[in-house]
């Protein structure tokens, strides 16, 4: 086709010079008049190839519509090959029906049966050694969930086989009871069914601290504050107070009143708070006669747990109830604030050593987050996915780290690092620590050993922190002004 600016012109197979300017002639001797169509029609079908177009043929594009194309001659094809001169009489006779009889005999020479699958497993699959538990294939692990990472350049190495490994035969498989307890003496204390042990750690020597009555059992331990004193709590509701430097066999005093078992307890100078089963909240002065000296009315499911702030000004308190309650150590009689955030039991509470303001609490089975709250507001800073029941916090006191202890379905350690200028809880490791569930969680007096116990009878310690050379009284001030500074960009006032 030959196009001219807003013309367009279709050509006709060409014809001798001759006959062209005889049909040009023909045509301008006719004077019959046409429409714009026929007039198309009649141009399209008289104008050959190599002439040049019609003056005055202004075709728009609806023209073209209706116009049959003209049909070009088809070509003859040969279809032989180019090959073979005469394909017919080459390829007759050549087809070849493969029967029974053949495949029979090609089976047989290469030595396969008819009946045989050439694909086959040849020996079977081996089966499974033992069940195959699908939710723990397909199931995220802690270390997929959508958690902030510490970046690589910041990370430090943490080792993963724990320091030393004792047995615990005997441990009560109970998440709501608080069995051991690390104390600022360096000596850990733990309870086996009906039976308190003392573990010095700078000498490594063992013994019994005592054997409480066959109708009982221990149900939580705690050491005072300077760990001097230890407290028993027991299944019968009773509370005793032991001297373990004491040659006398007996407890210093018994506190009576509670209705069912000890589940936790927190001291405060002379102050110890005890949480039950039935979910009171008492507060016991030891050094006088009446001990009660206050309420807390808060919790209506077992509290088991309880954590006093360092400098005794904020008390905090988890229960079965999913509450986390923080209460004022001048006002009793109500808790400051109340917050129902988690899901699940509430047994993991720690205080932040290097920010006053700010609790840890983490949830059970039916909940696994971990809470950041700003005891002054109430308000909720941050929380974090840990992925498993959640049933021990500590921060370091030495690093922007905690770490948090767990049971199903992971029974491992996680050491996390938290920001406080930005409010940011990032993941550094897990540690793979137990076969059971983690039930208790200790920390060393120096910040720099954790010790874990769990329902596979194990007592297992891990060197997680280092310690910091040169901790002076100067160097403290400078953390604390370092802290405010980072407590104001947090907004936590």
């Amino acid at each position: 086709m030959v196009s001219t600016p807003m013309k367009a012109v279709s050509y006709a197979p060409c014809t001798p010079s001759s006959a062209r300017r005889n049909l040009f002639a023909a045509a301008a001797a006719s004077p019959a008049p046409l429409t714009p169509r026929a007039n198309l029609t009649h141009n399209l079908s008289k104008l050959r190839i190599g002439a040049t177009p019609a003056k005055n043929l202004d075709v728009v594009a609806a023209d073209y519509a209706g116009i049959a194309t003209p049909k070009l001659p088809a070509k003859k094809t040969h279809r032989a090959d180019r090959f073979i001169p005469s394909r017919p009489a080459s390829v007759a006779g050549s087809k070849m029906e493969i029967g029974a009889d053949s495949s029979a005999a090609i089976a047989e020479a290469c030595g396969l049966s008819l009946n045989q699958r050439i694909l086959a497993f040849a020996p079977e699959a081996p089966a499974a050694r033992k069940p195959v538990d699908l939710r723990s294939i397909y199931a995220p692990s802690a270390s997929s969930k959508k958690v902030n990472a510490v970046p690589a350049a910041l990370r430090r190495k943490i080792s993963t086989a724990p320091e030393k490994v004792l047995d615990a035969p005997g441990l009560v498989d109970d998440y709501y009871l608080n069995l051991m307890d690390w104390s600022a003496a360096n000596t850990l204390a733990i309870a086996l069914e009906r039976t308190v042990y003392i573990w010095n750690a700078s000498s490594g020597d063992v013994s019994e601290l005592c054997e409480v009555a066959e109708h009982t059992f221990v149900t939580s331990v705690k050491w005072s504050t300077d760990g001097s004193h230890l407290s028993i709590g027991l299944d019968s509701g009773d509370i005793e107070i032991w001297d373990p430097t004491s040659t006398k066999q007996k407890p210093l005093r018994t506190m009576r009143g509670h209705e069912s078992r000890v589940g936790v307890m927190s001291w405060n100078s002379g102050l110890l708070t005890s949480g039950t089963r039935s979910g009171a909240l008492w507060n016991h002065d030891v050094r006088i006669r009446e001990h009660k000296t206050a309420s807390l009315e808060a919790h209506v499911a077992e509290v088991c747990g309880l954590e006093w702030r360092a400098d005794g000004a904020f008390l905090a308190s988890g229960g079965n109830d999913n509450l986390v309650a923080i209460w004022d150590a001048r006002n009793t009689r109500e808790a400051k604030f109340e917050r129902r955030q988690h899901k699940a039991a509430v047994k993991a509470l720690a205080w932040c050593p290097w920010q006053s303001t700010l609790l840890a609490t983490g949830g059970g089975t039916a909940d696994k987050q971990i809470h950041f709250w700003n005891a002054n507001t109430g308000a909720r800073v941050q929380s974090v996915d840990a992925g498993s029941q959640v049933t021990g916090l500590k921060f370091s006191s030495t690093y922007r780290e905690l770490i948090s202890t767990h049971g199903f379905p992971d029974n491992n350690l996680t050491v996390w690092s938290y920001s406080s200028s930005t409010a940011t809880c990032a993941r550094t490791i897990d540690i793979p620590a137990h076969e059971s569930r983690v039930l208790g969680l200790g920390l060393s007096p120096d910040g720099t050993t954790v010790a874990t116990v769990a329902a596979d009878e194990n007592l297992k310690f891990w060197k997680v922190w280092e310690k910091v050379k040169g901790k002076g009284s100067s160097s403290g001030s400078s953390a604390r002004s370092v802290e405010k500074k980072m407590e104001a960009v947090a907004g936590i006032r």
